[in-house]
Parts: structure tokens; C-alpha cells; sequence
């Protein structure tokens, strides 16, 4: 009689533990796997930015064996964010990723705390020996948008469903409303916002009021997909954020400026593990993979598509710095000589809108 596989198994392992034992090698361990955490500050269904970065959380796990992660979504800005952070570096977790702006803060306190767990903080600008920043240079697929939206318009009046009026989403109503007036120059962008990142019912009224005050195209720099939807019971074109939500309105959708968080998370991750992490900055264009834009939809005419390639082939190479002068506020004013651009760090901080926008910034 053939004894259990089991008990066979058990009995190889002994030998072999025993036969190790007398020579003196050591006991193999297994490494213990890095412990990654998230904070969302949407929840993780919301198809926009929540959605993308945990797309990013996924691939991780999948690509790294070694690599264990959780997430906390819809965590507000504040204390909160601070109790969550707080808790992960309590349960090992030595490499902690803040997805928010409004973490900032929370991040520096904590990281202050736990000088052995790493901290990544998305979209802003304050670091510490433990603490870097990551971003991407959306502006850039923003204003490929903007091409797209410029050209497509017929009423010259385009409109921007915008979450909170930080510096990040300024930014990228900037450069998309660069693109909109490099092909048409009389055009308007109109700005509306819902200080709110997610928020499907606000989103659906701004969309709305957009539509009603004559724009024909309606582009969002918030979270759900309610101003696609809208824009598509209105009879008019829609421009997405974060993720390809065509099937939401595939009468209006044109195309979306997306993040593929994956690019910095696999790097960082990689980086921590084998100890040459350093705290810095990350911020990667179109040319890094970590902004693009989702294929552009079937109504997009070819000659549209054909300049859009262009002008995403001259911002990869560096030969199109889409912040490059003359740039002028809406009240004017020139901002931006002949010959200069604007430097990351201002780019970071900005608090002022483009010539052809409407609409104010909130102080």
C-alpha cells in the first residue's frame, strides 16, 4: 500500500531539510512581499480618475508576484487621508501611493512620522526625504483635444466641465484651450465648475448649462461620465477624461485624454524594492506612455486625425512646447513672450487663464 502524496511530500522536505542542515547551508526564506497601499479620492468605479489609477494598482500585482497591494477609495482630503495614511505605514506597508492634490499636506505630516516608509504624492509640488511627486504632462494630450474640439465646433463656443480651481485643472484648461485656438482662433472655451471631483448630478447640470449658453461641444476634466451622456441627449459632441467612455455616448464621444498611471507605478515599485529610490519629481509627457488619448472615433473626419498625429509627433520629439510664447491672459495681457515658455515651477503654480477662455478662478 502507497502511502498519502501528502505524507510523501512532507517526508522529501524533511530529508531534504535535514541533509541542508549537515552541511551547514542555510534554511531558504521566502522573501516577503512589498506591501503597497493607495488612497482614492473618488471610489474606484467612478470610470475616470479613481478608475485609472487603480487599472494601474491591478497591473502591479499582476506584472510583480512579489508585489501586495490594497486600496481605500472615496478618502477626503484632511484628516481623514491623514488617519488612512497613518494606518498603512502602522501595518508595514513601506511604499504608500496619495492620488489626490488635496493629500498633500496629510502626506508631509505623516511621512514626518514614518521616515522608513516611502510616500508618492500625485499632482503636487512639495517633497520631503520621503516623499515624491508624480504627475504627467496631461496638458499635452489636453490640447490635442483641443485641436479635435476646434475643429469640430461649428458655433465657435466650447465648454469645459471643470472639478476645483487648483493650479492642476487650470493647467489643463489651458492647454486645452490652446489647442482649440490654434485652429481656431475666434473660438471660446467657457468654464464651468462643480468643486467637486466626482459628482455625476453636478457634472450633468454643468454639462447642461454649457449646452444651453450655445456650446457645441463639451469637454470634462471631472470624474463620471454624466457630461457624455448629456452632451449626447443634446445632439451635440463630447470630449472625455481619464478613461475611453465611448459606449456611454457613442453618438457624441469624440475622444478622451487618458493616464496610464502604470508607467510610474512599475518604475517606483521597482525602485523601492532594490533600494534606489530617491525623492523627486516625475513629471512625463506624451513621449513616456503615461498621457495619451484614446482613439480618436470614427465621426472625427480623416483630415482632423492626420493633424492631430502631426501635432502629437512635434510635442514626442520636443519640437512643439504646447506653453511656448506668445501666450496672453483672457484679459489680454501678454503673459508669455515671443521665444519663452513657461517653467515647470509656474506651471505647478498657475492661476490664470488663457486668452479665449471664459469664466473665473475662484480665490
Amino acid at each position: 500500500m502507497r502511502p498519502p502524496a501528502l505524507a510523501v511530500s512532507i517526508a522529501l522536505a524533511l530529508v531534504a531539510l535535514v541533509a541542508a542542515c549537515s552541511r551547514g547551508e542555510p534554511e531558504p526564506i521566502a522573501e516577503p512581499p512589498l506591501k503597497v497601499g493607495f488612497l482614492y479620492v473618488g471610489p474606484v468605479g467612478d470610470g475616470g480618475w479613481s478608475w485609472a489609477h487603480d487599472q494601474a494598482r491591478k497591473d502591479l500585482e499582476r506584472t510583480f508576484p512579489w508585489v501586495e497591494t490594497a486600496f481605500q477609495e472615496s478618502v477626503p482630503e484632511g484628516a481623514e487621508a491623514e488617519r488612512v495614511l497613518a494606518q498603512y505605514a502602522e501595518r508595514g506597508y513601506r511604499l504608500v501611493f496619495a492620488t489626490s492634490f488635496g493629500y498633500m499636506d496629510s502626506v508631509l505630516a505623516v511621512a514626518e512620522r514614518y521616515p522608513d516608509v516611502t510616500f508618492m504624492h500625485c499632482s503636487g509640488y512639495k517633497r520631503a526625504p520621503n516623499v515624491g511627486t508624480y504627475f504627467g504632462r496631461m496638458e499635452q494630450a489636453k490640447y490635442l483635444a483641443g485641436l479635435i474640439a476646434g475643429r469640430m465646433t461649428r458655433s465657435g463656443r466650447i465648454g469645459f466641465v471643470a472639478p476645483h480651481p487648483i493650479p492642476e485643472v487650470i493647467r489643463l484648461v489651458n492647454g486645452f484651450a490652446l489647442g482649440v485656438r490654434a485652429v481656431h482662433p475666434q473660438a471660446t472655451v467657457q468654464v464651468v465648475w462643480t468643486n467637486a471631483w466626482f459628482d455625476p448630478g453636478k457634472e450633468k447640470e454643468a454639462a447642461a448649462a454649457l449646452v444651453d449658453a450655445g456650446a457645441d461641444v463639451v469637454a470634462t476634466g471631472a470624474d463620471s461620465v454624466a457630461p457624455l451622456q448629456e452632451a449626447q441627449a443634446r445632439g451635440v459632441y463630447a470630449i472625455g477624461y481619464d478613461s475611453d467612455a465611448r459606449r456611454f455616448a457613442p453618438g457624441a464621444f469624440l475622444t478622451a485624454p487618458m493616464w496610464d498611471w502604470s508607467v510610474v507605478y512599475r518604475d517606483v515599485v521597482r525602485r523601492v524594492r532594490d533600494g534606489t529610490w530617491t525623492s523627486g519629481d516625475f513629471n512625463g509627457g506624451l513621449e513616456t506612455g503615461v498621457v495619451r488619448l484614446a482613439p480618436l472615433a470614427e465621426i472625427v473626419p480623416p483630415d482632423v486625425q492626420t493633424l492631430v498625429e502631426q501635432e502629437d509627433a512635434r510635442i514626442r520629439s520636443g519640437s512643439l512646447d504646447i506653453f511656448a510664447g506668445p501666450i496672453r491672459d483672457q484679459d489680454g495681457g501678454l503673459r508669455v513672450p515671443e521665444g519663452a515658455t513657461i517653467p515647470d515651477t509656474d506651471q505647478l503654480r498657475m492661476d490664470w487663464f488663457v486668452e479665449g477662455v471664459q469664466g473665473t478662478i475662484p480665490r
